[in-house]
């Protein structure tokens, strides 16, 4: 008997495993192939907008992904570094082969880990409570608890053209039965499509004709734990390629458009909004010229580049007139032709904000399956999953992030209040607390959080520790630091645009204004500070009214989600509610009067009649 059995060793399910085995439970994991632990079956990159962010707070909740992704980067890049930090990101080129490697590695070598290579036929369910999981041999594996997360493999088929093929990605086996008992037990599920772009040989690329890359100079990483020597250098940093479709390319397209699988009547799931398809994209933005596509590398051992950007359903034939109409492409060799893929998913409205299911107990679904898109946002769930299923073998109360805690928090109150009928995408816009929600902070935000659930080791506590200590000395540090008008100080401001400093004041005053930095002003200090404690002593110190408030205004939404709606309200006789909102409560069953009030259709004279019943 097993405390907690995860299916699927994608990023869901790796991250939900290892925070079993981390909270000291019993975990097996099974997996239709180990060495498949962790692929990338789409782009070969980690982080970006929003997703960037996502990866720093698994760090802080003693995730995997981080620390691996930093490890086997080909190239490091922040994102947005012209704006406002609440939007900054880092995003890695990741060598794809090398991440699946170092995840095998650790999954099977983890401490309280069981590793199953079976194909899982059902979930065992009795009196409504998941018990474990039959697998198609025939074995039956018990458990406590169960964590769902196969990702696109849930009676998955790839299209292309005018065919279908039942098939997982990247040829892999799909499951045709677990979707059907899930549905036996009274869970909805419903059809979404995903896709990939071609692969082509590196070799038969003439990159003269594209726009060079490069990533960031600089010391950059995921995990707080990495060390500079753990990082491939600057100068080694593999670099990618811009190019543009082209008016034969779209032409090509056109002429073709009902030999797509989307377009020909073949995909029934709806595909995602934010990463379309090249047809789609030509259909939905008929008035643009021309589209961009990153040329990027899959790994040092693959000559293989993948053309991100122009994933399609088309048939192979017109992929090669597609492929070979871009710039530096007209030559090229195409070792892996594009597709798309439809698959089962979970209603997430059917889940708790703990990741459990509201209709079978102990069964926490994760990542893909409930409708998400995307490595990170699928770790994320998988990790609040495995650690949730671990809390509730224990008694204890479930860990929950709200909104203004972390984009985590954002994405599943997302789901679990509005759901989703197309692949759910995290993006920055969707938070309302960003500023509060940034790369710089993420261990500040989380990670005694995750120390005092038994996520976080006490030797990353302790880091943590000492890591804010530094900051706070600094800090105290720079207050003490008076600057009087001279010339030094004087020609430094003018340079930066400023007039003349007519007063004296403490180097923190004076990191108030725009563009003035802790290392601009290291002629008058006399020590030399970490970069990351700059960097975040300045955010802070700039920022420090706009972050105060929006804590003010996440203190408002703190309150409300205090207010602790009771379970198995009668909300359709609920005297005075609107008919949407009986009918929307009902069926959502929110927990707090917080997530009532974030229900689409739910209006302020609802949530009044709501405080006045908990009342």
């Amino acid at each position: 008997m097993f405390d907690i059995v995860v299916i699927g060793a994608g990023h869901a399910g790796i991250e939900a495993a290892m925070a079993g085995a981390r909270m000291k439970k019993n975990t097996c994991l099974v997996t239709l192939n180990i060495d498949m632990a962790g692929s990338m079956p789409c782009n070969p990159s980690i982080g970006g907008p929003a997703k960037g962010i996502v990866v720093r707070e698994i760090d802080a909740l003693g995730g995997l992904m981080p620390i691996v992704a930093d490890q086997s980067a080909l190239q490091f890049k922040m994102l947005n570094t012209t704006k406002g930090p609440g939007v900054w990101s880092l995003r890695v080129q990741s060598d794809k082969e090398v991440y699946k490697k170092k995840m095998k590695d650790i999954l099977l070598h983890t401490q309280n880990l069981t590793v199953i290579e079976k194909a899982v036929q059902s979930i065992l369910i009795e009196d409504g409570k998941a018990k474990g999981v039959l697998c198609q041999d025939g074995t039956r594996i018990e458990s406590k608890t169960v964590v769902l997360t196969t990702g696109t493999y849930m009676s998955s088929t790839v299209l292309r053209g005018h065919t279908a093929t039942s098939s997982g990605p990247e040829d892999q086996m799909t499951v045709n039965t677990l979707s059907q008992s899930l549905r036996d037990a009274g869970i909805q599920t419903f059809r979404l499509k995903t896709g990939t772009p071609a692969r082509v040989l590196t070799d038969s690329i003439d990159f003269s004709k594209t726009e060079v890359q490069p990533g960031t100079n600089a010391f950059l990483r995921f995990s707080q734990m990495t060390k500079q020597e753990d990082v491939l250098p600057f100068l080694e940093q593999k670099v990618c390629h811009l190019i543009y479709t082209q008016p034969k390319t779209h032409q090509i397209i056109q002429d073709h458009l009902q030999d797509s699988a989307m377009y020909s009547g073949l995909v029934k799931g709806v595909g995602p909004r934010y990463c379309p398809s090249i047809e789609d994209k030509l259909v939905r933005f008929a008035d643009k010229e021309r589209h961009q596509l990153f040329l990027e590398p899959e790994s040092l051992s693959l000559d293989t580049t993948y053309i991100q950007g122009f994933s399609t359903s088309m048939p192979v034939d017109v992929q090669e007139e597609m492929v070979h109409s871009l710039p530096g492409l007209e030559n090229c060799i195409i070792k892996k032709y594009a597709y798309a893929i439809e698959y089962d998913a979970i209603d997430p409205l059917q889940m708790k904000p703990s990741m459990e299911n509201k209709i079978v107990e102990n069964l926490f679904t994760a990542g893909q399956v409930n409708g998400t898109s995307g490595y990170e946002e699928a770790a994320g769930q998988g990790l609040m999953a495995g650690a949730n299923a671990a809390l509730k073998i224990d008694g204890k109360p479930p860990f929950i992030l709200r909104r203004d805690q972390a984009y985590i928090g954002v994405m599943i109150d997302d789901l679990t209040t509005k759901g989703t009928n197309e692949p759910y995408r995290l993006l920055t816009s969707r938070a309302e607390y960003r500023l509060l929600l940034r790369h710089d902070n993420a261990w500040k935000r989380l990670l005694e959080k995750g120390y005092e659930i038994g996520l976080v080791d006490e030797s990353r506590y302790q880091l943590f520790v000492a890591q804010q200590k530094e900051i706070e000395k600094a800090r105290e540090e720079l207050k003490e630091v008076r600057i009087k008008p001279c010339q030094q100080v004087n020609a430094y401001l003018n340079s930066l645009g400023f007039e003349n400093l007519s007063h004296g004041c403490s180097a923190l005053e004076l990191i108030k204004r725009p563009k003035v930095t802790i290392e601009g002003l290291s002629f008058l200090l006399d020590k030399e500070y970490d970069k990351e404690v700059c960097q975040a002593i300045e955010i802070e110190t700039k920022y420090a009214g706009y972050i105060e408030k929006a804590k003010r205004d996440a203190n408002h939404l703190q309150k409300m989600e205090e207010l602790v709606l009771p379970k198995n309200l009668d909300y359709m006789n609920m005297d005075n509610l609107s008919l949407e909102a009986r009918q929307k409560l009902t069926k959502i069953q929110p927990v707090t009067l917080g997530q009532a009030s974030r229900i689409s259709g739910i209006n302020p004279s609802d949530i009044a009649i709501l405080a006045i019943h908990i009342k």
